[in-house]
């Protein structure tokens, strides 16, 4: 008991200790997604004055009458293209990020991602299907895609665990095999359905590869629950995550059940990805590049990282959909080719980096 209570003083005055430096840091940051959401905003084929962008965003406040001098086109680039853009580039990079983040304490590996253990290739078939069987893509006002996609990264993810689980428990490298084994085998099928369809993919492709140009309001509200709860779940478990540090041992001496600690951490992380994965499809590194660096600012404790990755995968996902829809415009790429182009060169500096510590 003392040893307990010794473990958990000495946790948090290191906690403590950690939280009287950042602050400037998390200002400059917090200023920083700022700044980046007004570039995005304001920057695009059609470029909005700083002052009529704030002048539309007021006009939809109750109360408040501002002189309409711009064009009326300004009005719907902003609040139907881009405001619905950023939101959700925002949510989904903050979901991303946190079970990045989670995965790589629950692993304790600094390579894992939230696509490690299958939810990624489970969506790409649940996508694949829709786009390619002649399912409606919308029936009875709902879109069919992200629900399929949300289905197909659940299932994945179910039957790598399913494949995992012993009676002693679930061993994490077991899971990571089954995860890639399942992977493996719904890429497969999906790649079969592609082979055999007709010859125009550029419309699963271009999903595969991520992107925003469909975001609407609706995507966000729908998602900011499925985030809302699984950042709360992470960061409740944030202390758990330190002491999971070490080795599944030592959490169990000071009390942890390791076995429930990683079934829900688990079904939470993969609740988010595949939520945030069904709207805006495939984008790769986001939650490898922001837990990374948020670790370089703020330390290693969960109770800082975790939030603080949140922030940084937004603001790394707002930037890169903004360079993907104004580096070849008046035409678009996928987002995912810009996270990739940045998140590959960091991946391989993580792994040289981290090369004697990788198990």
């Amino acid at each position: 008991m003392k040893v307990q209570q010794d473990i958990d003083n000495k946790s948090e005055k290191a906690y403590v200790a950690n939280l009287s430096f950042p602050w400037i840091r998390t200002a400059f940051c917090l200023l920083a997604a700022f700044i980046c959401c007004i570039l995005a905003a304001l920057i695009g084929s059609v470029t909005i004055a700083p002052d009529a962008a704030i002048a539309i965003t007021f006009t939809r406040l109750p109360f408040i009458e501002i002189k309409n001098d711009w064009p009326v086109s300004w009005n719907i680039i902003l609040w139907e293209l881009r405001y619905p853009r950023i939101a959700l580039a925002m949510l989904v990079g903050a979901a991303l990020s946190v079970s990045g983040a989670t995965y790589q304490g629950l692993f304790r590996n600094p390579l894992a991602d939230p696509y490690l253990i299958g939810v990624a290739s489970g969506a790409a078939l649940g996508a694949t299907i829709v786009f390619l069987s002649g399912i409606p893509s919308v029936i009875a006002g709902v879109s069919i895609l992200p629900i399929a996609a949300f289905i197909g990264g659940i299932g994945a993810v179910t039957a790598a665990y399913t494949l995992a689980r012993r009676s002693t428990g679930t061993p994490l490298t077991t899971l990571i095999l089954a995860g890639v084994a399942i992977g493996s085998f719904t890429t497969a099928v999906a790649s079969i359905l592609m082979l055999r369809s007709d010859p125009d993919l550029r419309p699963i492709l271009s999903w595969l590869m991520g992107g925003f140009i469909r975001a609407q309001w609706s995507q966000s509200l729908y998602l900011l629950p499925y985030l809302i709860l699984g950042f709360t779940v992470v960061f409740t478990y944030s202390r758990i995550l330190n002491a999971m540090q070490l080795e599944e041992e030592y959490a169990s001496s000071v009390g942890v059940n390791v076995e429930k600690t990683k079934k829900i951490l688990i079904l939470t992380a993969t609740l988010i990805t595949a939520a945030a994965v069904s709207f805006s499809g495939l984008i790769g590194f986001v939650g490898l590049v922001a837990p990374h660096t948020a670790r370089l600012i703020w330390g290693s404790d969960f109770r800082n990282l975790i939030p603080m990755s949140a922030l940084l995968g937004g603001c790394f996902l707002v930037l890169s959909d903004l360079v993907a829809r104004t580096i070849v415009s008046p035409g678009e790429l996928p987002v995912g080719i810009i996270t990739s182009l940045v998140g590959a060169p960091f991946f391989i500096y993580l792994l040289v980096r981290n090369r004697s510590n990788i198990q």
